[in-house]
């Protein structure tokens, strides 16, 4: 099942499509095809994989004295493909034109659409014009008829879609997103992320590189990636869904800071950072977790999520039979939860690594995709030295938890609260409550708007600093396999066509 080109074996898992060659597009330079009377050719078309994690389309021409042959030869590798069940015929497109530097469109349609059609696949392409416009339309849409739901834009769009086709899957379900405690239905139905945003954090940590084409080859051979996805209640009131960061403290506050300087555009979070970097503010509070005891390894063993991870399959094993055991009830309340009180410079739980191209491990190199767990590391008050120290780890190959004021632990749940609304829910009545704004307003040293900080969700600012988290293990699944070990058989030719490209 391999078609030998000159340099490579190509696996028909990797083949895009194979088509007869219009010979006269095709230069017959070579000597004896023109002393041929009448040649015939076909053209294989593959996955070329380059360095970095990138992938390309490359294409071998086959040429056939005999037109029979050709045709035989066409029809065996067209019914091969045929058997490649994974992959997605029918796609829905939610293109955001206004995300990044404003090229969705154009990169969906020059890059990524001539690519769906050379493979056959058939598309209906919405373009949103507002905020929530794709989320409110995954409500509405026929969502059986499609194979896969494919964002153009960054987080921000990718976080829509899943909002949109998580929360529909509950709504036919009959289930309340409300109750923090709910088993949700996984999404069968994959999510395929286009990258032309400003921060494309998830696309980067799921296939190893934030290119267009190669996202676009790894939803055409229907790769497939299980995803964490972390619910985020207050008061038994749904707030968000996460996959990546959720942070407080620091992250929260360049966030909000950045907020207000959007005309900067990206170099928002450069200056927000340095920004609240100065004003090193810690914050009081406390934290209750469950620590993850079905999943192997811990976040400071250096054992990285790679495509096809051991780990990630067992821990969905050892979680199916825990459900098998116990129902759909969980057992949550009676497993034991620990607690930590303090002031904390930051407080982040990461449902995968978060790496991005300036921070290639992330922010917790050995998180998993799919483990059923978050890494939750909580920075303790320090001083700006030491935080800065912590901070610049991230962006080299030094062990990032190796700092006394530094805590990591893998969780399946946490619950936070600061010891402001501690204070403030302890004043019952309402005199109680006036009482507390009289006191802030008598004492501006108090300075109640830094009391608080807001939580960063996946890039975007939760209004409550007192939440419930939850893990729910492989909830989605993405068109990605996951970051594949480097390669270093990649061919020098190999290389050279990247550098052309």
């Amino acid at each position: 099942s391999c078609v030998h080109t000159e340099n490579c074996f190509v696996p028909t898992s990797e083949i895009i499509a194979v088509e007869e060659t219009d010979l006269n597009k095709k230069q017959r330079n070579s000597g004896k095809w023109q002393k041929m009377a009448k040649p015939h050719a076909f053209t294989v078309y593959y996955v070329k994989k380059a360095r970095n994690h990138r992938w390309r389309c490359g294409d071998v021409t086959f040429w056939c004295v005999d037109e029979q042959l050709c045709n035989q030869w066409i029809q065996a590798l067209k019914e091969l493909l045929e058997l490649q069940k994974a992959r997605p015929k029918h796609l829905l497109v939610y293109i955001n034109p206004y995300g990044g530097k404003r090229q969705g469109k154009r990169i969906y349609e020059q890059k990524v659409a001539p690519l769906f059609s050379l493979a056959s696949i058939s598309t209906d392409v919405f373009i949103t014009e507002r905020a929530n416009h794709a989320k409110d339309n995954l409500f509405e849409v026929n969502i059986n008829k499609y194979d896969g739901v494919v964002c153009v834009g960054g987080d921000g769009m990718f976080s829509e879609v899943m909002h949109g086709l998580i929360g529909r899957m509950q709504k036919d379900s009959g289930i309340d997103q409300n109750n923090p405690k709910a088993s949700l239905v996984q999404c069968n139905i994959r999510i395929g992320i286009i990258p032309a945003g400003s921060t494309d954090c998830i696309c980067y940590s799921t296939v190893g590189i934030s290119d267009p084409v190669t996202s676009a080859l790894h939803i055409i051979i229907g790769d497939s990636q299980p995803l964490d996805v972390s619910s985020v209640h207050h008061n038994n009131t749904f707030l968000k869904y996460t996959v990546s960061l959720l942070g407080y403290g620091f992250y929260g506050d360049v966030l909000k800071d950045s907020e207000k300087k959007r005309w900067m555009g990206p170099m928002r979070y450069d200056y927000s950072g340095f920004k609240t970097f100065l004003s090193h503010h810690c914050y009081e509070g406390t934290i209750y977790f469950q620590p993850a005891k079905h999943t192997l390894g811990s976040p400071r063993d250096k054992d990285s999520c790679r495509a096809g991870c051991h780990i990630c399959r067992q821990s969905e094993q050892e979680l199916a039979e825990q459900h098998k055991k116990c129902g759909l009830k969980h057992e949550e309340d009676e497993e034991e939860w620990k607690v930590i009180k303090g002031k904390f410079l930051a407080i982040n739980a990461v449902t995968m690594s978060c790496a991005c191209p300036r921070s290639p491990k992330g922010l917790s190199p050995a998180a998993h995709l799919a483990d059923g767990s978050s890494d939750l590391i909580l920075v303790r008050k320090c001083s700006r030295f030491d935080f800065l120290r912590y901070l610049i780890r991230h962006t080299n190959q030094d062990d990032q938890f190796d700092f006394s004021f530094v805590d990591v632990y893998r969780v399946k749940s946490f619950q936070f609260t600061s010891k402001l609304l501690e204070d403030n829910e302890s004043d019952v009545t309402d005199i109680g409550k006036k009482h507390f704004g009289q006191f802030c307003r008598d004492h501006p040293a108090c300075c109640c708007s830094i009391a608080n900080s807001t939580w960063n969700c996946d890039g975007e600012t939760l209004n409550s600093s007192a939440i419930e988290v939850r893990v729910h293990c492989q909830l989605m699944k993405l068109f990605a396999r996951g970051i594949e070990e480097n390669c270093k058989e990649a061919t020098s030719n190999q290389s050279r066509d990247e550098q052309l490209l």
